[in-house]
């Protein structure tokens, strides 16, 4: 980013805001990798405001990453053209959060499975595993180009814990 370019979306939604539990709230990105670290940083900092620890934290910024590093590169295919909606809501025991993308989707439902013996050396394919395993609940619209998470506190299995 250019020091002549006006601020990310995502920090001009975290700076100074008091985020109010129950309340929806949005930041939309175009795709490009670098507004990533942003988004996340703003969700974070709403998320000193909630119950969660810091396991909890860690569990929210993996599976993040990985929502909006699909959305990106899979589901807009990196065009900066397109966006990738992020909206966020803080709960008295979690957070639920949608990362949604302009492309076409895909189908959920046959995903190759990462731990066959045939895929356990491919560099790629772990991002939906990840997130499943580090969320307690996580959902696709039927199109499936918008994804939805929820992380509650203490709620991870993890031997982060």
């Amino acid at each position: 980013m250019s020091h002549n370019s006006p601020p990310s979306r995502a920090s001009r939604v975290r700076a100074g805001v008091p985020f109010k539990k129950n309340a929806w709230y949005s930041i939309d990105i175009p795709s490009a990798s670098e507004e990533i670290l942003e988004v996340e940083e703003s969700i974070i900092e709403a998320l000193t405001q909630t119950v969660l620890t810091n396991s909890d934290v860690f569990a929210v910024r993996l599976a993040l990453d990985e929502a909006l590093a699909n959305a990106i590169k899979h589901g807009n295919c990196a065009d900066p053209g397109k966006k990738v909606c992020i909206r966020f809501r803080l709960e008295d025991e979690g957070i639920t959060i949608s990362v949604r993308d302009e492309g076409c989707g895909f189908d959920y439902r046959n995903i190759p499975d990462p731990t066959a013996d045939d895929r356990l050396e491919l560099p790629c394919g772990r991002g939906l595993l990840l997130m499943k395993s580090y969320m307690d609940k996580i959902s696709f619209n039927d199109a499936g180009n918008e994804v939805t998470m929820f992380k509650g506190r203490g709620n991870n299995d993890s031997c982060l814990q």
